[in-house]
């Protein structure tokens, strides 16, 4: 048996997206699925040294990995009117050269910030400390991922939403790319076939049995907020949309990326999709 780890988040939307898998009720023949769940900056910051054949990933990551990894198409979360949000206590003016906590300089979310915001004064810590780090005047300011933007301080206020940050820079008329799932390129290409339709399957499953899963997830103490707010959550970051990108979701991608290149972040402009697993192999090599 072939042992297969998976790195994800801790957060809800990824915890509802692999237990399926997690549960048993999707699986691949001779193969032991396992998972690790780590922050999202770790888990980007782990992908840079390629420790996981599998890992979730910020979007704004994925052109520094793109030789060792490729995307999957599947167990993406997308923002659509909605996404981080950087926020100060009430009655706070933020000078020019503000000092903000981000929570890691790979997200996409940090991405974004640094291009409309490239006077700040950055502080990187683990998006779980910025809400009390904003409140005891460490920093100026924050910008909170996750469930922690359905739920902070009444002493907090946004100073502004992420979502406009990137309507500003892409338009408006696209979502907001946030998180992927990437998969070594030195795994044999009709396996890495097999795992992505493993977990899109997963995703799938998760989202035909939302409720049941959920529940599951409640009973076991799997996810860190209550009923109501993880149905909130899982509608705005685990999806029907997040099964498999569709061409608008490849397009926003692109221009996030294309974004990043223009403002020095990347260091060349790449179309997301020359650098998934090309599926028709498995149709090429037994016709």
């Amino acid at each position: 048996m072939k042992k297969m780890v998976i790195a994800h988040s801790p957060d809800a939307d990824d915890i509802f997206m692999y237990y399926a898998i997690k549960f048993g009720w999707v699986s691949k023949e001779n193969t032991v699925f396992d998972n690790i769940a780590l922050d999202i900056e770790t888990l980007n910051t782990e992908a840079l040294k390629g420790t996981y054949d599998i890992s979730a990933i910020s979007f704004g990551l994925y052109p520094h990995i793109r030789h060792d990894y490729a995307l999957l198409r599947t167990a993406v979360s997308f923002g659509q009117g909605y996404g981080p949000k950087l926020i100060r206590k009430k009655e706070t003016v933020l000078k020019k050269r503000f000092k903000v906590a981000l929570s890691g300089k790979y997200t996409t979310n940090a991405l974004l910030f640094r291009i409309a915001y490239p006077d700040a004064k950055i502080v990187y810590m683990n998006f779980l400390e910025i809400e009390q780090a904003v409140l005891e005047g460490v920093v100026d300011a924050g910008v909170l991922i996750h469930e922690s933007i359905l739920g902070y301080n009444d002493a907090l206020e946004v100073e502004r939403e992420l979502w406009d940050v990137w309507c500003s820079l892409s338009g408006g008329d696209l979502p907001l790319p946030l998180g992927g799932m990437a998969i070594r390129r030195s795994l044999p290409i009709t396996s890495a076939i097999e795992y992505e339709n493993v977990l899109t399957k997963a995703v799938q499953i998760a989202r035909d049995h939302k409720e049941n899963l959920s529940k599951m997830l409640m009973e076991r103490n799997l996810v860190r907020i209550d009923a109501p707010t993880l149905e909130k959550y899982l509608e705005l970051y685990a999806n029907d949309e997040s099964i498999t990108l569709n061409e608008t979701q490849y397009k926003a991608i692109e221009l996030l990326f294309e974004l990043g290149h223009k403002h020095g972040f990347f260091d060349t402009k790449i179309d997301p999709r020359d650098f998934m697993i090309p599926l028709e192999y498995t149709e090429l090599r037994y016709s």
